[in-house]
């Protein structure tokens, strides 16, 4: 095993202190990395601090990972030495289940591998579970390495492998596009990448967001419309009127109020997690024919598609780069939804 240096919680309510963590040695299949930024995701805090229980501890979180590749397994085909890559939120499935055959790994029968906090054999990863991207280099199986292209710089393109693709999924899956009336609920680390997306795909796009204290920025990012929900004539004014709506906040929202903007045929897609159930009445959906659903990530080969979709239309997240001695001010911030719009770790301050 090699020695890598990162950043790790020992206990819920601790502090991010460096550590000495051991990555496996290169197998056959294996693609080493060098770490230069790890985006923060909410995923972390939730995992950091136990509050999705479970935790292992210590534990490295870190599932936006942007670097170089600086060493390949022997029978490595798809990326060489000096590549730019990027690793998301798994780091490997059975491959063998339905799910992965279809190049949805994200809902493996099986299980997935995630890149951090999940069970692994003790040669994986010394522990016996994963250790996240919050480190100076990883070791990750090539089918779980995705290539980032050139007109995407590593910082920008981090948040892009797990809030790029949190969006990019369901934006596709339900045919955003041309014609199409597209609203994003939230205006934060996922919200204000959706935006750009659905812009870029030719959607008429409206922000729904508890205030305008953003519309500025969603209107540059793309957005066509901008509304406040804290201002309930919105509700009446917007009724009927969108084909998809993703809702990328994890508030208890009265979810039945955003499912009447649906069209005929229109579709609500959950991303966040409330503490609560959503709540609709079936005579809501029935009435219009509407869809209530929910989706995570997306695969591999879909996760691919849209790095390779952000480079053509000049899309990266908008960021603020720390040093790894703030991920605690961060985590704090980020809470508090004071930051434009994400963190990312320049991990050479490790």
């Amino acid at each position: 095993m090699s020695t890598a240096a990162a950043y790790a919680v020992s206990a819920p309510d601790g502090t991010f202190e460096k550590i000495a963590i051991e990555r496996r040695d290169l197998g056959p299949h294996d693609v080493l990395i060098d770490v230069k930024y790890a985006g923060i995701c909410h995923s972390d805090i939730h995992t950091a601090r136990n509050e999705w229980h479970g935790t292992a501890y210590p534990c490295v979180p870190g599932h936006e990972i942007a670097g170089i590749v600086s060493a390949v397994g022997s029978e490595v085909t798809r990326h060489r030495v000096g590549d730019r890559v990027g690793v998301g939120c798994m780091v490997d499935s059975c491959g063998e289940c339905e799910s992965c055959l279809a190049g949805e790994q994200q809902y493996c029968t099986r299980g997935v591998t995630w890149t951090y906090n999940t069970p692994v054999p003790a040669e994986q990863q010394a522990g016996g579970y994963t250790l996240g991207g919050y480190s100076t280099q990883v070791v990750v199986t090539e089918g779980f390495v995705l290539s980032i292209p050139d007109g995407i710089g590593l910082d920008v393109a981090a948040p892009l492998l797990c809030a790029g693709i949190t969006l990019f999924s369901p934006l596709r899956h339900w045919n955003a596009g041309p014609g199409k009336k597209v609203a994003i609920i939230g205006m934060g680390g996922l919200g204000h990448v959706g935006v750009k997306l659905a812009a870029a795909m030719g959607a008429e796009v409206t922000v729904l967001s508890h205030s305008l204290s953003k519309q500025e920025d969603g209107l540059r990012f793309g957005a066509a419309h901008y509304y406040a929900t804290g201002d309930r004539a919105t509700f009446k004014q917007l009724r009927g009127s969108f084909d998809l709506i993703i809702n990328t906040v994890s508030a208890d929202l009265p979810i039945e109020d955003y499912v009447k903007l649906l069209k005929l045929d229109g579709s609500l897609v959950l991303l966040g997690l409330p503490e609560k159930p959503a709540t609709v009445r079936a005579s809501t959906l029935a009435g219009m024919r509407r869809s209530l659903s929910g989706s995570m990530i997306g695969g591999i080969p879909q996760t691919q598609e849209m790095l390779d979709f952000c480079a053509a239309h000049g899309i990266g997240a908008e960021i603020e780069v720390i040093s790894a001695d703030r991920i605690d001010e961060a985590y704090d911030r980020a809470v508090a939804s004071d930051v434009r719009y994400r963190f990312v770790i320049d991990t050479a301050t490790m």
